[in-house]
């Protein structure tokens, strides 16, 4: 049954609504840390809530050259949508370099919602890309494995044959679903 077109306007008109409401609290809350060290503590507390929920995403962090996290991406939209955070790189265990994430979406979509994710680089010449190119869109340069709970089930020590492997957690708000597919990812000029 097709919904009269008075629902659908009432609909669309409270998600518009939802979305203005909604999207200014997630965008407040700064998706920036006010300095490099508080974006590094940031990143590490998310790492580790990772791991502690997440057992494949240990595994493979054991087992990763560097780490590429984004504790806190804010994503709003409305028909047109944008999402944006920074992060850390972690090579060795210290911070390496800092990195901002940026996506952009257009169609049928509104609302707001914060998540966080981490991209484990499993290589040397991945962590060179990152490097060399100063950052790169997933999707193009090294092979990135977006890690479901399906994904996650097949995967092992003996399994890990691509360039990385990426999770999203904390995911907050009210939009259906996370990507990062298309994200471009920049090094932050120091």
């Amino acid at each position: 049954m097709i919904a009269p077109k008075k629902t659908l306007m009432s609909l669309a008109m409270a998600l518009a609504l939802s979305t203005a409401t909604v999207a200014p609290a997630l965008i407040a809350a700064p998706a920036e840390a006010a300095t490099k060290g508080e974006l590094t503590v940031e990143a590490n507390q998310a790492l580790n809530s990772l791991y502690a929920s997440n057992p494949t995403a240990k595994l493979i962090g054991s087992k990763a050259k560097a780490v590429l996290i984004f504790p806190n991406i804010v994503k709003a939209g409305l028909v047109f949508g944008g999402a944006y955070g920074e992060g850390v790189l972690m090579h060795s265990g210290k911070a390496d370099s800092y990195y901002n994430s940026f996506s952009g979406s257009w169609g049928l979509q509104a609302g707001a919602q914060s998540y966080g994710y981490a991209v484990f680089l499993m290589n040397d010449n991945a962590v060179k890309y990152i490097h060399d190119t100063q950052g790169w869109e997933i999707g193009v340069g090294p092979t990135v494995v977006i890690v479901d709970e399906g994904v996650a089930k097949n995967l092992s020590t003996s399994t890990l044959k691509d360039d990385a492997y990426a999770f999203t957690f904390n995911q907050q708000g009210l939009m259906a679903g996370v990507t990062i597919d298309g994200t471009k990812i920049s090094k932050i000029k120091e």
